[in-house]
């Protein structure tokens, strides 16, 4: 890994996996979600080593502070050379309370229903209670 003194921000984002692509990284520097003190970064920025930038990933945001320029992919075991995770400890209170509330680890009988559920409604909502008979249906094919 070469050591530099800046690199680009959308290269950086990329090289240091927080995104997946650099395209990725760009866009989500051009929506606003990646700042530095509050204002909002281009992606072609350069940044330093030293820096702290957020990262806007809903539901939280994370900090990061740059401890190598790079603009070369690194693989994972590297990552904690690149930078390091300075997200505040509420942030990830936020994100558990998220996934509580979301639907991972929905309680049963909770949400849509599963196909053996709309079976049962359906034997047990026959058309008889509605008042409709076999003989009802034999009126309406009469009239054609």
């Amino acid at each position: 890994m070469n050591c530099q003194e800046t690199a680009r921000l959308d290269k950086w984002l990329w090289a240091s996996r927080i995104f997946k692509t650099r395209s990725i990284a760009a866009e989500a520097c051009k929506n606003g979600r990646v700042t530095k003190d509050g204002v909002t970064m281009k992606p072609s920025r350069m940044v330093k080593v030293g820096e702290v930038i957020s990262v806007r990933k809903p539901p939280i945001t994370y900090s990061f502070k740059i401890l190598n320029a790079i603009e070369n992919r690194v693989g994972a075991k590297l990552v904690p050379e690149v930078y390091e995770n300075v997200t505040d400890p509420k942030q990830y209170e936020l994100l558990e309370m998220s996934r509580i509330s979301g639907f991972i680890d929905r309680q049963k009988g909770t949400g849509r229903p599963t196909k053996k559920d709309r079976r049962e409604i359906e034997a047990f909502v026959e058309p008889a209670m509605f008042g409709w008979d076999e003989d009802d249906d034999e009126m309406f094919d009469d009239e054609e």
